[in-house]
């Protein structure tokens, strides 16, 4: 059964590796991209769903792990990140909005702020960070990403880690392991909402080849962040990225 499956969806396994690699590397899930992937398969959208956040969820777990273990993560500063977030998310996926008119504005505002991200050339030194005054941002920060992620319905890094370089909220690293935390919390919350639902089902003997697919690409994209970036490259790579997620919205919504 499961070779099978390998036979089947070969492509699909070697498009969520590919994905894990280039994602982990910058700190994010991937989420997006494996909805992306998925939508190729027979599986009916409530699997599509639970899939990818799982998936984001063992990427970035790994990425939580390193960033720890290097510690670039500062847990007192994102936690009101985090708790401003959550209920925020809530709030935004119950909001009624024009979809269209929403994502095109989303293109175009991902698409800006990757472009003055790969044009700035400033990275926040340790002077330059106060933990004073940034706990009115991560408040404000956390709520604002946590309401558009609950709209979206994905993790949130790709909108939190353009925000914070934009303003040096932090180092690039320190950005990294931010979002990563911030995509495990919201993907893991979205991942319960999911499992509450009477009609959650999951193909596991696809999602398990997947899991494991992604957990080893996201381990080697974590530490090609960890080993190969310098902070610019780094901030380079996640405005590539951001590029790509908005020119992909813009072709879905305009087009």
């Amino acid at each position: 059964m499961i070779f099978e499956t390998l036979l089947q969806n070969w492509y699909i396994i070697l498009l969520f590796f590919t994905v894990a690699i280039l994602y982990a590397s910058v700190g994010f899930g991937g989420g997006s991209s494996y909805l992306a992937i998925l939508a190729l398969t027979g599986l009916v959208f409530t699997q599509i769903r639970a899939t990818s956040l799982l998936c984001n969820i063992v990427v970035v777990s790994g990425n939580v792990f390193l960033f720890y273990q290097q510690k670039k993560i500062d847990l007192k500063k994102i936690t009101l990140l985090v708790l401003f977030s959550i209920p925020f998310a809530f709030l935004g996926g119950k909001l009624k909005i024009n979809q269209n008119s929403f994502f095109i504005l989303l293109g175009f505002t991902l698409l800006f702020a990757a472009i003055t991200m790969w044009f700035s050339k400033r990275i926040a030194t340790a002077k330059e960070i106060s933990t004073e005054k940034n706990r009115i941002k991560n408040g404000t920060f956390g709520g604002i990403i946590g309401f558009i992620s609950g709209m979206v319905g994905i993790g949130g890094g790709v909108f939190l880690a353009p925000l914070l370089h934009l303003t040096n909220w932090d180092t690039p690293k320190k950005i990294a392991a931010t979002a990563s935390v911030f995509i495990l919390v919201n993907s893991i919350a979205g991942l319960f909402g999911q499992y509450s639902n009477p009609d959650f089902n999951i193909d596991w003997n696809l999602t398990s080849i997947l899991l494991v697919i992604v957990f080893i690409g996201g381990q080697i994209g974590s530490r090609m962040s960890a080993n190969f970036f310098t902070p610019i490259q780094l901030k380079k790579a996640t405005a590539i990225l951001i590029a790509f997620v908005s020119l992909r919205i813009l072709f879905k919504y305009l087009l």
